[in-house]
């Protein structure tokens, strides 16, 4: 009774890591913030966002109000290539203690700071901005249903719109911010942390009476009435010389939600249902073809040893067919295979960085309150995992009977990341130009510069100096001193159509998943859900092996032992298919009109194109290369 409670308890535990979303986790070993009644809460203000544009500002690169100094937050790796900029704001909560109709300030637009208001509203951008590490969200109600409300990160610059009967459309501002600020007390402790922080904007034109200073009083906001703003039929007109005064209200409203699941909130903006209802529905036809195909492999397979076996015993191996009939040529050294050995090497770079890069996501420690934590991780994983892509390139290469180590070291260092480096030049180069606060800084390139060189390009020495130190890979059988002529093959057959035909299922594996990571990245959504992620990814494992040895087993049938490149190519052709549907995404879920935004957005994708390419090229080159030494040494051949 005592194991199976045991086994129950660990299937349960097993369940919750891969099927529980990471909403409900935070960083561990991190403690909740206590405040006390009357105590100063820091808001900071973060970047303006567009869906439109992809283009993110600063906040003070609009005529909002300032404080006396403004200070730059300590950013890690990963916020400052998302282009996160947090800096302090003039807004001053105190725990527990509403305000309502606070100023602060009075600004006078210009031409220049009337134009730049009017460009981020026609262009959508939302202002972000963070309490407590949350952000900031307005919550909207659902038009199709009732009493159901789901949250906008962050709060609309403005609104284009007409008023007192005119049919111009003019620039309206939101200039009065109405804040509510949830909080949970333990009952117990008596501590209060903040679980919610959220905001209505409203746009009024406020009046005062007399001439301004700092203790006028506002006729259109009232602090003794219930609510925090009069109706107002005139909103605030963003126009050059025109008067815009900024002014908040605070609220503080208990909850029973605690403080380790308050990201639930933030999480409910996507669809759970359609997530899961799809990525269950991939995952069963994926691996009903996966069971279907590894099936059929292994019958035929079976009887094709065993009828080897049998001809040989008969000596009859004069009559022997299939792929048996290439076995003096079949580990034969491909064209270009220095290329092949760097691309099989930064292949295994990818997958021990995203395979380690996951587990820590199922473990919360990438949950989206580390805010900039997955793609620091990604980094710095990317950076380490240079140690095995100098084993693996180096391992190859010897086995290819390579002498210049260096050589293909050198080449396993710099060709990938080189290629990357100057695409994310050229993407950074555009938006520098376009004054936005998502350019990567000259210090942060240094710093890339410095891991790349300084210790990935070090790595991938010592692990190719490992490598190539160890005795090198025999082959299972001898490979013939002149090469074997390789017969006319079938239409199906040849390189394009089946290397075409080998990238779909792998595809067919994650595109429903990749709908929800374009989301995430290009519509501001958060991702959470890493354990479905993960088993996306073991499918994705498998699926790229199963087709590539199937379609390798029917090439070496026919005849053709030019198996090597084919290999790796036909698991990668799936990030073709990866880069149409980004394009198909891009025509009919984004909004952009930009050409410079379009360019990022292509520019990106084709780099991630390229890093699924040389990840899944790589998982069906090494299962060809293990099912081509297994059957080979498994016969009988003199």
């Amino acid at each position: 009774m005592g194991k199976a409670a045991l086994g129950q308890n660990l299937w349960i535990s097993v369940c919750v890591l891969l099927f529980v979303p990471a909403r409900s986790f935070y960083l561990p070993g991190v403690a909740p913030q206590e405040f006390k009644k009357g105590e100063a809460l820091t808001v900071k203000v973060n970047k303006l966002t567009s869906t439109k544009t992809q283009l993110p500002y600063t906040f003070y690169s609009l005529d909002y109000c300032r404080p006396p100094k403004i200070v730059d937050s300590a950013e890690n790796l990963g916020e400052v290539l998302r282009g996160d900029r947090i800096e302090n704001s003039p807004y001053e909560f105190k725990m527990r203690e509403p305000q309502m109709c606070n100023i602060l300030c009075r600004n006078t637009l210009n031409a220049k700071t009337a134009k730049d208001f009017k460009e981020k509203i026609d262009d959508e951008y939302r202002v972000n901005m963070i309490l407590d590490n949350l952000p900031l969200v307005v919550p909207l109600e659902r038009t199709e249903q009732r009493n159901s409300i789901v949250y906008q990160r962050g709060f609309d610059v403005g609104f284009k719109g007409q008023y007192a009967g005119t049919k111009e459309q003019k620039h309206f501002i939101y200039n009065h911010l109405s804040f509510t600020v949830k909080f949970h007390q333990d009952k117990e402790t008596g501590a209060t942390r903040i679980i919610g922080f959220e905001v209505k904007p409203f746009s009024v034109k406020h009046a005062y009476e007399g001439k301004w200073s700092e203790k006028s009083t506002l006729t259109t906001c009232n602090p003794h009435a219930k609510r925090l703003v009069t109706t107002s039929e005139t909103p605030q007109e963003v126009e050059d010389e025109k008067e815009v005064i900024f002014t908040y209200d605070v609220d503080f409203e208990e909850s029973d939600i605690k403080w380790a699941s308050r990201w639930d909130t933030y999480l409910l903006m996507a669809d759970d249902q359609m997530h899961w209802f799809s990525i269950i529905n991939s995952l069963m036809i994926v691996l009903f073809l996966s069971g279907m195909v590894a099936m059929i492999m292994l019958r035929t397979l079976y009887r094709d040893i065993s009828k080897y076996n049998q001809l040989e015993t008969q000596e009859e191996a004069q009559e022997e067919t299939g792929w048996k009939m290439v076995h003096g040529d079949v580990f034969r050294p491909p064209a270009n295979s220095d290329l092949l050995c760097v691309y099989v090497g930064t292949g295994v770079q990818f997958f021990g960085m995203i395979l380690v890069t996951m587990i820590f996501a199922l473990l919360g420690f990438l949950s989206p309150s580390n805010r900039g934590g997955l793609m620091t991780a990604m980094v710095v994983l990317w950076v380490f995992m240079g140690l095995f892509a100098g084993y693996s390139s180096a391992r190859l290469y010897k086995m290819f009977k390579g002498t210049e180590w260096k050589k293909i070291t050198l080449k396993t260092a710099l060709m990938f990341p080189a290629t990357i480096f100057s695409v994310f030049f050229v993407l950074n180069a555009l938006i520098w130009g376009q004054k936005s606060s998502g350019a990567v800084p000259f210090g942060t390139m240094f710093v890339l510069v410095v891991l790349w060189f300084g210790i990935s390009v070090p790595l991938v020495f010592v692990g190719s100096y490992v490598g190539f130190k160890k005795p090198a890979i025999e082959d299972p059988v001898k490979t013939n001193k002149i090469p074997r002529q390789i017969p006319d093959q079938a239409w199906y057959m040849r390189p394009a159509f089946s290397i075409l035909i080998g990238g779909i299922l792998p595809f067919g594996a994650v595109f429903i998943e990749l709908f929800f990571i374009l989301t995430s990245i290009w519509l501001h959504q958060f991702y959470y859900i890493f354990g479905i992620l993960f088993i996306v990814f073991l499918i994705l494992i498998v699926t790229c092996a199963e087709i590539t040895v199937v379609l390798c087993y029917f090439q070496l049938c026919s005849e053709d032992y030019q198996w090597w490149w084919r290999s790796y190519l036909t698991s990668g052709s799936s990030a073709l298919y990866l880069f149409l549907y980004a394009a198909f995404y891009f025509f009919t879920k984004l909004n952009i009109t930009k050409p410079v935004s379009g360019a990022l957005y292509f520019g990106y994708m084709l780099i991630g194109s390229y890093a699924f390419f040389v990840l899944t090229g790589m998982i069906g080159f090494y299962a060809c290369f293990w099912f081509t030494r297994l059957i080979y040494s498994s016969v009988k051949i003199d």
